[in-house]
């Protein structure tokens, strides 16, 4: 797979991810044998009827599995036993020679035309884009290519230095393209510029000689606003005009559609800051688990600042360093604030990665960790105690941007519940000593495709009525289970027909009753937390599923940023069964309204009183209007890359980047952003809010900022 890496950039940028459905045993049997290069057993694997086509719901086969890491062998024995060579995906609508040729595999290429693959324009553009000199001339050797696919790789070909790949264009028979006129390259510069999507992913268009342009490639009229790259009939741009000026650019390819925008840098208003020290908070919020007090990010009546200065330690009450990397949020309770960390032997300054992209690769640090959590005064910052949960070698790796400690623990005043994923389940009391420990085995959270990329486990836990509820979403035997808080006994467990997802249950207590309520990547479920029986669930189908529902007091909104949809789906109280919207329904007697596309792919939106708000990757910030879902606006916060979820109090949001600016926009149905706020550190975890201070947690340091 480490080939399709630049494309799985792409992809991520456009909110694309792939993965599969609960896994088929006999298939995955197959694909393992077919990612191992192992002859013998794929063969046995055929032997016992494992179908050779078996694909998953988006269309990936073994056939193209091999294709993309260029087993020659492979690829010829699933030919021999059948395979189809134009099976396509649907996540990147890639056949098995296109993903051949993105992979550079020649020999594999020459096969798959040699047995049939017709997708040999698309082939031939991905070499000439690559300047895959002799993948061109073996196509060429094989098939004749369109004249349209000649001619767009010649055109995109002239800006460039390669004059060996204009000659083999040109004696194949490549044309230059005439001059547009006159008025058509005036009507062309009122669509040129730059359109980014809400995920970050950009693309420039030019009106140039020939006519319009998008990266260089030339775009063919095809009328109402609509063009086409050159050859590629399966792929579109609409400009959506209004008072003659481009609102919106619609990208098409195959059956998927992506938003691109003209956003504008956001600027500050002038907003007068409080003084310093001058929060008053009659009663201290207690901050249980992620995001708070039943997930929801709201701390009314807390008095965060709006405006701090960590080099002149203005509105900065504390800094204290916490030792190793992890992801997991600060929890408060009373005068008290824990984290959990996992330091590494091997690497004092364990390195993450930052930014909007689409790497796959996990981190190999296969040295000795140690697993803690660290309980903190939360008026001082002195750490009041620390207690290693669990030493040793991680059992699964870590994604690139992520750590050995992603889970953000609970608390309840008596108890504080930590995760370690694959290392363990703890509860300590709040005086440090540990009350019980319970194994959870291996919680395999891989990149579905190819497990070989270990991703790390997220799920954080919930506290409700003596159970500390967690949600287990792996590459195999998902569940969702409590256990007793006195003695982590398992009460209940119930089964999920899940893939990996790294989203966090919520209680709901609505008017009807209390439910726990999960998001996932197949299906949102709700469950009873006494039994642990489902009540209801929904359908919506995106992939890698992290945001965690938001819940109301009456509506429970769930959301994913990942494709085939991007789905917001607000759902009132009292569902029972499958909910399910069926093909073209916006509601049901269950969802009061929805939209498939919008929905965040990392951070979890926030409701907060009218508004619901969804941030995007790259700092896209949507407002709808909470109960009929009406989009209020769309505008770029400004930012690089986004992981931490926003949180909000008296009025104002605050949005943490990745490279540590946490910016603060006025809630309401007009955009207005009050302050940039420098941390000069890394932020992925989501902050705390009590007693007049926004906690938060950056890559070295956990901050106190407010009014001293």
């Amino acid at each position: 797979m480490k080939h399709r890496i630049p494309l799985l950039s792409l992809l991520s940028l456009l909110g694309i991810c792939m993965s599969l459905s609960a896994a088929d045993p006999q298939r995955e049997a197959l694909w393992a044998a077919v990612r191992s290069n192992k002859l013998k057993e794929i063969q046995a694997a055929l032997d016992k009827g494992v179908d050779v086509n078996a694909v998953n719901e988006y269309g990936v086969s073994a056939l193209w599995i091999a294709a993309g890491k260029g087993n020659q062998e492979v690829i010829e024995l699933l030919v021999k036993r059948g395979a189809d060579v134009n099976s396509r995906d649907l996540i990147w609508y890639q056949t098995p020679l296109s993903s051949a040729v993105s992979g550079r595999h020649l020999k594999a290429a020459e096969f798959l035309i040699k047995s049939g693959a017709k997708d040999t324009d698309a082939a031939f553009r991905t070499a000439s884009v690559f300047g895959n000199l002799k993948m061109l001339e073996a196509i060429l050797a094989l098939t004749k290519p369109s004249q349209e696919t000649l001619d767009a790789c010649l055109f995109s070909a002239s800006t460039g230095t390669d004059k060996e790949l204009k000659e083999i264009l040109t004696k194949a028979g490549a044309k230059p393209l005439p001059a547009a006129s006159e008025a058509d390259r005036k009507a062309f510069e009122k669509l040129a510029g730059t359109y980014e999507s809400e995920a970050g992913f950009k693309i420039s268009f030019a009106a140039k000689e020939a006519g319009l342009t998008a990266s260089n490639g030339y775009l063919k009229p095809i009328g109402n606003n609509t063009f086409q790259p050159l050859g590629v009939p399966t792929s579109s741009y609409t400009f959506e005009l209004k008072d003659g000026e481009v609102t919106k650019v619609t990208m098409r390819n195959f059956t998927a559609a992506y938003d691109l925008y003209r956003f504008k840098a956001p600027t500050v208003k002038a907003t007068p800051a409080p003084a310093v020290g001058s929060a008053k908070v009659s009663t201290a919020l207690n901050w249980p688990s992620f995001r708070g007090p039943s997930g929801t990010g709201l701390a009314d009546t807390q008095s965060p600042p709006i405006t701090w200065d960590v080099k002149k330690g203005e509105n900065v009450r504390w800094k204290t360093p916490i030792p190793g990397l992890g992801h997991s949020c600060p929890v408060v309770w009373g005068n008290r604030v824990f984290v959990t960390t996992a330091v590494s032997s091997g690497q004092t300054d364990p390195k993450i990665r930052v930014g909007n992209y689409g790497d796959v690769a996990s981190v190999n640090d296969v040295s000795k960790h140690t697993w803690q959590v660290l309980c903190l005064d939360r008026d001082s910052g002195e750490i009041l105690w620390t207690r290693t949960a669990y030493e040793g070698v991680p059992k699964i790796k870590r994604h690139l941007k992520g750590s050995q400690a992603n889970c953000t623990p609970a608390v309840d005043g008596n108890h504080i519940v930590a995760c370690f994923g694959s290392e363990g389940l703890y509860c300590y009391n709040f005086e440090g000593k540990l009350l019980w420990k319970r194994d959870l085995s291996t919680l395999d959270s891989s990149f579905s495709l190819d497990q070989e990329y270990e991703w790390g486990f997220a799920n954080s836990p919930v506290i409700h009525d003596n159970l500390c509820i967690l949600q287990c979403d792996l590459s195999h035997d998902s569940f969702i289970a409590g256990f007793s808080l006195e003695d982590g006994s398992k009460v209940w467990s119930t089964p999920r027909d899940e893939i990996p997802s790294w989203s966090s249950p919520v209680i709901w207590k609505n008017s009807q009753r209390t439910e726990i309520v999960t998001n996932a990547s197949q299906f949102a479920r709700a469950y009873d937390p006494k039994t642990g029986a489902e009540l209801w669930r929904l359908a919506k189908k995106s992939e890698a599923t992290i945001p965690a529902p938001v819940v109301g007091k009456d509506v429970v909104y769930i959301s994913s940023g990942n494709r085939p949809i991007q789905p917001i789906i607000a759902i009132k109280a009292g569902a029972a069964g499958d909910i399910s919207l069926k093909d073209k329904e916006e509601t049901n007697a269950s969802i009061i309204w929805s939209k498939m596309r919008g929905g965040p792919y990392m951070p979890t939106p926030i409701l907060y009183k009218d508004y619901f708000y969804t941030c995007s990757n790259s700092g896209v910030l949507a407002c709808y209007e909470a109960a009929t879902g009406k989009e209020m606006y769309k505008e770029r916060m400004g930012g690089i890359s986004y992981t931490a979820s926003p949180v909000a109090a008296d009025g104002r949001l605050y949005f943490c980047s990745e490279q540590g600016e946490i910016r603060v926009v006025k809630a309401g149905k007009e955009f207005e952003l009050l302050a940039v706020n420098p941390l000069d550190d890394f932020v992925m975890a989501t902050p705390a809010i009590s007693n007049g201070a926004l906690i938060v947690r950056s890559q070295h340091f956990l901050w106190s900022l407010g009014g001293k």
